[in-house]
């Protein structure tokens, strides 16, 4: 028996050892081109779990590495390679980038995946598709570049910008997208009043890589709690393997684009003459146009530096510095701002651990100038601006027999402005750390701890001049002015954390992320109140803290890359809700099918891309301005509300209103989803057909008298819903090597319906000026949110409408509210965006456009000023003539509620056109040199009488800070 087992071993000796050998590999990945090692490949012996991953210096080792084995080497951005091991003593790896695959890679919520692995309703666009030109917030790189988004941003300087996507869930909560950067999300579900311009105006938009937009339930269902209006993804750049300089530069100027047609001064004297004889003796001897006064040319410059490299070679590192400086057309309005970022991404342990670090502070100062346009619009045109006689500054105003500034009249809008200082000096510091361990005893499964923060700090004070009409007191026949001050610090503090396990079995991958997030907003405010009232007291505010909890879970499933499941739970948690009714369970699922992955689609010459997404998910909205309701709650007196009891001053404790019964808003949506390639994907797109249903609404609505400590509340009233279809197509028209045009357009179609209210009652909305206590819009059933609730206008032979004579629709013989109807919403039922983008050797020409359709606007600006009766009210007054002439309307009382001041506000807008020209390699140390220049709001061909058929404010046009056209010109230097 030992004789034959050692004949055995002696047998195997000779057997050639290499044929039973593992060994060990060893090599260095670098890019091509620059030669720079690449950290964090992926190296996986094909068809085994067996791998590792490379070093700072891009090197890497593996042991078990058969003769014949294929080394799969494999890296976002990169081309994959497969080597096959024979023995080799070192495997050197070149790897060349791929494009087109980097645009695949999506940031969805806790994660990223590839684009073809998605079964939600998700939109990419990365900084190659940005929209060019002067963009001084973030929101303006993508305005009109994604199906079902619109991004209306604000006349002013650095203007605040109302983001819709799929046109919002609710009806008087909250219908703002969730804001996530870089994992920190930063909505403060309150209404801050902080002295920024907007939530994003103290983000830098140069430091911005990319948006992933996430428009349906079964995608934003991850964020449960805060996902019912979708969510905006912004990450931020970060350090290269290789040294990168940038430099950009721009300046601009600012012209204002159209005004209200009102009376010149000789117009409107004659005016007067004619039908006002008796008051020609208020005329005065000056020509003003008052909205040129109080407009200007603005000028603006932008630059931005960043660096980004890797420090010493181990770790890709990014820092960068922007400086902004806006005035804006209203005089006195102006937005500073002063950015830095830094970005560290080290990888430890062969990879193993990964770490993120985002950090960015921002200094913004603002100067607000008072909203004066409605008093420009009616001030008399023959007064002058300045009155060297006048006590107030030397400003003319309206003086009574005393010589004091007369009550109720406009005063003059250039005072107003230069007589005012509204300044808020705003420091916000933000970013987070990002931990990732990919466990060595088990690498299928990896931590991450995700530690964020945002505070802001504000420091906020209102100055008028003694001299100034408006800071006078004729009770005390004082000139007192005004003062104030307001310090106001926010902070938003975050914790995630969660596991992910990947797993590949076969043709079965598997992907799975459970955790828990947990979020905290504190706020603190102190206010002085007029400082120049000896009766105003101090006031110091300490909200109650607003946290957010979650547990979620999520799984997706990837078979033989053509059918894909994804689903997600998450149970949510709010403090402003009571115990009873805090938690809620936001699930999501969503199917995907590769078609053209099929054998009988596979190797068309026709179809590159096809696949179909099925969704289904339920979001939850928290987000209601009232704060805490279902607390009991009181509100301490101030001096106007004191009682004096034998010479004491007793100070009342006054009951809020309380709902112990608010809950959560839950919206359910589904998604029917295709996405498309034809032609090797020059021609590209998708197309998306979905409905969201809006259940207890919270909405601000009445309550019966005596039934609480106020006649109106926040309650779950209802329910909506909204029916869409999204379609978008890209195309490379023309690609060569001197010629490359690509062209893109979207299009949205969305219908909202109200379909219950409480005890089926409408609710009044919509507040007008010119008159008191007047709304202009209802929430119905059966009707789009926000209509335009109106008297239906009765017309002449001529076409001309008669004043104060409506349609009797009930036909009950009286006009009165129940003949009121629903003539419009100001929501579109269609809107568009197309981009053009050519180049030409070194030239490159593009411009980006936006359409709406359907959409309709109530015009207080005419509905308020328009009539003769308004020419003569203690004063003279001008008023828009288009509105006047076009209605001969005098004045009766309820001649603002009449449809003919609603409007239809149908527009295409060119939003930006830009022309540039590169120098490469003009020099040592710059790689390229590239001179532009272009127009913003170059045009918009509308029928909306008004200034702007994009106004917000729910359609209601009381007078806006107006766009103006920007010319601009600016420098961009690479290295």
């Amino acid at each position: 028996m030992k004789t034959l087992i050692k004949s055995i071993l002696l047998l195997i000796g000779l057997v050639p050892i290499n044929l039973f050998a593992q060994d060990t590999v060893q090599g260095t990945v670098t890019e091509e081109g620059t030669g720079q090692p690449i950290p964090g490949v992926n190296v996986i012996i094909q068809g085994t779990q067996t791998g590792t991953t490379t070093d700072f210096n891009g090197n890497f080792s593996l042991t078990d590495v058969n003769n014949g084995d294929t080394l799969v080497f494999s890296y976002v951005g990169f081309v994959t390679q497969n080597i096959q091991y024979t023995g080799q003593a070192s495997i050197d790896v070149v790897f060349k980038q791929d494009a087109a695959e980097l645009e695949q890679v999506v940031v969805i919520g806790y994660g990223s995946t590839r684009k073809k692995d998605l079964t939600g309703s998700v939109a990419l666009v990365t900084a190659e598709d940005f929209n060019t030109g002067n963009n001084i917030t973030p929101e303006n790189l993508v305005n009109g570049r994604v199906a079902g988004v619109t991004i209306n941003t604000q006349g002013g300087p650095a203007g605040n910008s109302e983001i819709r996507i799929r046109g919002g869930a609710s009806l008087n909560a909250s219908n703002d997208p969730l804001i996530v950067v870089d994992g920190l999300p930063l909505n403060d579900p309150r209404d801050l009043s902080n002295g920024s311009r907007s939530i994003l105006s103290t983000i830098n938009p140069n430091d911005i890589e990319s948006f992933s937009v996430l428009k349906d339930a079964s995608a934003a269902a991850i964020y449960g709690n805060r996902g019912a209006n979708g969510v905006i993804i912004i990450t931020t750049k970060k350090g290269k393997s290789k040294l990168q300089v940038s430099l950009d530069t721009n300046t601009t100027v600012t012209t204002l684009t159209d005004k209200v047609d009102t009376f010149s001064a000789n117009e409107f004297r004659a005016f007067v003459q004619e039908n006002f004889p008796d008051r020609v003796d208020l005329l005065g001897d000056a020509n003003t146009d008052w909205q040129e006064a109080i407009y200007r040319d603005a000028f603006a410059a932008n630059h931005n530096l960043s660096v980004s490299g890797s420090i010493a070679d181990i770790m890709p590192a990014r820092v960068s510095i922007g400086r902004s400086d806006l005035e804006g057309l209203r005089k006195t309005s102006k937005f500073e701002r002063t950015t830095t970022s830094l970005s560290l991404n080290p990888r430890l342990f062969d990879g193993h651990l990964k770490i993120d670090l985002n950090g960015n502070l921002a200094f913004e100062k603002n100067r607000f100038a008072p909203g004066v346009e409605g008093s420009a619009i009616t001030f008399d045109p023959t007064q002058p601006i300045n009155d060297p006689a006048s006590p107030y500054g030397g400003f003319f105003e309206y003086l009574n027999g005393s010589g004091f500034a007369l009550n109720n009249v406009q005063r003059n809008p250039v005072a107003q402005l230069l007589q005012t200082r509204q300044i808020a000096n705003v420091r916000r510091y933000y970013g987070n750390v990002k931990f990732d361990y990919n466990f060595h005893f088990f690498p299928d499964l990896s931590a991450v701890l995700n530690l964020g923060v945002d505070n802001s700090t504000t420091k906020r004070f209102e100055e008028r001049s003694t001299e100034s009409a408006t800071g006078f007191n004729a009770s005390q026949g004082e000139f007192l002015g005004f003062k104030s001050d307001t310090d106001l610090e926010t902070t938003n503090e975050l914790l995630d954390a969660y596991l992910v396990y990947n797993k590949t079995l076969g043709n079965l991958k598997i992907e799975a992320t459970g955790g828990y997030s947990y979020q905290k907003f504190e706020l603190e405010k102190f206010e002085t109140g007029d400082q120049r009232n000896p009766n105003t007291l101090p006031e110091r505010t300490i909200a109650p803290d607003v946290v957010l909890i979650a547990y979620f879970l999520r799984s997706n499933l990837s078979f033989q890359d053509k059918y894909f499941l994804s689903a997600s739970i998450r149970r949510d948690g709010t403090s402003r809700f009571s115990e009873e009714n805090r938690f809620g369970y936001f699930p999501a699922a969503s199917f995907g099918w590769q078609i053209s992955e099929e054998n009988f689609l596979k190797n068309s010459n026709t179809i590159s891309n096809l696949k179909l997404r099925l969704g289904y998910g339920i979001t939850g909205q928290q987000d209601i301005p009232s704060g805490f309701d279902y607390l009991e709650r009181y509100r301490g007196s101030n001096p106007n509300s004191q009682y004096i009891l034998g010479g004491e001053v007793i100070n009342i404790a006054q009951p809020q209103f309380r709902n112990e019964t608010i809950e959560w808003e839950k919206i359910s949506e589904y998604n029917l989803g295709l996405d498309y390639g034809l032609f090797n994907d020059k021609i590209y797109g998708a197309i998306d057909v979905f409905r969201k249903e809006s259940d207890d609404l919270l909405s601000q609505a009445p309550i019966a008298d005596g039934a609480n400590f106020s006649n109106s509340g926040f309650q779950n009233i209802g329910k909506f819903v909204t029916e869409g279809i999204e379609f978008s197509i890209g195309a490379d028209i023309i690609k060569t090597k001197d010629i490359k045009w690509n062209l893109s357009y979207n299009t949205t179609y969305i219908d909202r319906e109200i379909e219950t209210l409480a005890f089926g009652q409408d609710i009044l909305v919509g507040g007008i000026s010119g008159g008191t206590g007047n709304t202009i819009q209802v929430q119905r059933e059966g009707e789009a949110p926000n209509s335009f609730f109106t008297y239906a206008q009765v017309y002449d032979s001529q076409g001309q409408p008669i004043e104060g004579a409506y349609a009797d629709l009930n036909g009950d013989g009286v006009i009165n509210n129940d003949d009121r109807y629903v003539a419009g919403n100001p929501a579109a039922d269609l809107t568009m965006g197309l981009q053009s983008s050519l180049n030409y050797k070194n030239w490159d020409f593009s411009f980006n456009m936006r359409a709406s359709f359907g959409n309709d606007i109530y015009n207080n600006v005419n509905s308020a000023n328009g009539q003769l009766g308004n020419v003569f009210r203690t004063v003279l007054n001008n008023i828009p003539t288009n509105s006047y002439f076009q209605t001969g309307f005098e004045r009766t009382p309820d001649v603002i509620l009449s449809d003919v001041y609603v409007e239809d506000a149908t527009f295409l807008r060119m939003d930006n056109i830009t022309l540039g020209y590169t120098l490469k390699n003009v020099m040592k140390g710059v790689s390229s040199l590239r001179f532009w220049g272009g127009v913003q709001n170059a045009f918009v061909i509308t029928d909306y009488s008004g200034l702007d058929p994009e106004i917000g404010n729910n359609g209601i046009d009381n007078t806006i800070f107006p766009r103006g056209r920007i010319f601009q010109f600016g420098l961009n230097y690479k290295y």
